[in-house]
């Protein structure tokens, strides 16, 4: 069985990017829903979640409610 963790409008680049780095570490699946506080492209981000983002099981929303339908 596969955990997924979901980040709802999340608002802190480094800590997505550290939850980013624990999804793939426990093999579970990270799903984000926008608007997010920052830019996927941030720096920060991928500083955070290491050279490991190419990796993660990712899916991306654009809102609670399209997550919600899916």
């Amino acid at each position: 069985m596969s955990l997924h963790i979901v980040l709802i409008e999340p608002e802190i680049h480094t800590n997505t990017g550290n939850i980013g780095r624990l999804s793939l570490a426990t093999g579970s699946h990270l799903h984000l829903v926008k608007p997010f506080g920052f830019e996927l492209t941030d720096s920060r981000l991928k500083r955070a979640g290491l050279d490991y983002w190419p990796h993660i099981e990712l899916s991306i929303y654009e809102n609670t409610a399209d997550f919600l339908e899916k």
